[in-house]
């Protein structure tokens, strides 16, 4: 299965924070892949087995865990807060409005 990266086709963006909607954990963007390019062992393993013809991102969470995840189980995280942890700061230097850049926004 191939499928067409587009970068409309997403709905979030690196440096957003999300809610994942069945663990309510938080978590900032990472990457993004168009479908899910995990083997089928490790999805077997996945309880939520999500489709694999969709956006699927690499997120790291307030444990300081990286995570990947569907798009259909993600949401945007309406607290406006950074995360809760130090990782963050390495990958994204700046908060700004509720979201991570790469730069230093001053």
């Amino acid at each position: 299965m191939t499928i067409k990266w587009s970068r409309d086709r997403f709905r979030f963006d690196v440096g957003e924070v999300v809610r994942h909607v069945r663990y309510d954990y938080r978590a900032v963007v990472l990457s993004m892949d168009a479908g899910c390019r995990a083997s089928d062992a490790w999805r077997r393993g996945d309880r939520t087995r999500p489709r694999r013809d969709q956006p699927w991102y690499h997120v790291l969470d307030e444990d300081g865990d990286e995570r990947y995840v569907a798009e259909e189980n993600l949401e945007p995280d309406a607290s406006g807060e950074e995360l809760d942890t130090p990782l963050v700061q390495y990958i994204f230097p700046a908060f700004v409005n509720g979201r991570y850049y790469r730069q230093s926004m001053n």
